[in-house]
């Protein structure tokens, strides 16, 4: 779980873009880079190698 404190102040390393927590796959998502973020014990992981690929979403 991460708080929403700690998501206001989180951005992309990639684009600076904001994040939305999806809790039920445990990572940080940035749609415009198409990149997942994992938590790993309630601590993000922002580093854009061990970011999850997704599938580009229709805005």
């Amino acid at each position: 779980m991460v708080s929403a404190e700690m998501i206001a102040v989180l951005v992309c390393p990639t684009c600076l873009g904001e994040l939305s927590y999806d809790e039920s796959a445990e990572r940080l998502d940035c749609r415009p880079c198409a990149l997942g973020y994992p938590v790993v014990n309630g601590v993000p992981v922002m580093l854009v190698d061990k970011a999850e690929r997704l599938p580009r979403l229709k805005e």
